[in-house]
């Protein structure tokens, strides 16, 4: 997967404040943590948001810092990826992100999402597809991360399920969810519990009915003479 590429800035203080008139002037606050100490950057909003178009752990990010910043953070190409962010709910601005920088050489662990294709043979029969699992935990060295996992559901009848077992991972990637971890299954519709019919007054009733009926009279009718 091509990686994407952002400009970065170091910045001096983590204050409220701070943070506040960055976002004022159309800049992010964001740290970049990982195997060294963790290091306060700022990202320009409208270069994030034209490179991410939607937001996943999976993207494999450069960060480019110009040699000579402050406080002594090391200049040059920080490999790493979005491990977490907030944004406004109301106006979609993201607020603040945390990067993670990965070794290179080394595996990571990071969540990729699952996309399904197909539609299942189970849901013309009348059943509801229901999707449990929509990312999957993996571990695997950064040039063999994917950009999304596929999964062909096609064949899903109904009462059945695919689990991540069933996948087809690349080379290199290892699953660390269980592999009898449902992702998928069709169910039956829930079936509506038909209504008893009711008896309507002065239906008459069938033929053994009204002799039971008849011998319950007769019944009683020789206890009270008795």
């Amino acid at each position: 997967m091509e990686p994407k590429t952002l400009n970065v800035q170091a910045r001096q203080g983590r204050k409220k404040g701070m943070a506040r008139r960055l976002r004022s002037t159309g800049k992010i606050p964001a740290v970049i943590y990982g195997h060294t100490e963790p290091t306060a950057i700022t990202v320009d909003a409208r270069e994030f948001r034209g490179a991410f178009k939607r937001i996943t752990e999976n993207t494999i990010v450069q960060l480019l810092m110009p040699e000579g910043t402050p406080e002594g953070t090391p200049g040059g190409t920080h490999e790493v990826l979005v491990k977490d962010y907030q944004k406004d709910n109301l106006t979609g601005e993201i607020l603040h992100i945390d990067f993670y920088e990965f070794e290179k050489g080394k595996a990571l662990r990071t969540r990729v999402p699952i996309r399904l294709t197909g539609n299942p043979v189970g849901v013309k029969e009348g059943g509801i597809l229901e999707i449990l699992l929509r990312e999957l935990e993996v571990e695997c060295l950064p040039k063999n991360l994917p950009e999304e996992l596929m999964l062909d559901i096609a064949e899903l009848a109904l009462d059945r399920a695919l689990h991540v077992k069933d996948m087809s991972l690349p080379e290199g990637v290892r699953p660390l969810q269980s592999l009898d971890q449902v992702v998928c299954l069709v169910a039956r519709r829930k079936a509506e519990e038909e209504a008893a019919p009711a008896a309507v007054e002065g239906e008459v009733p069938a033929e053994g009915e009204a002799a039971e009926e008849g011998e319950k009279t007769e019944e009683s009718a020789e206890e009270k003479e008795e």
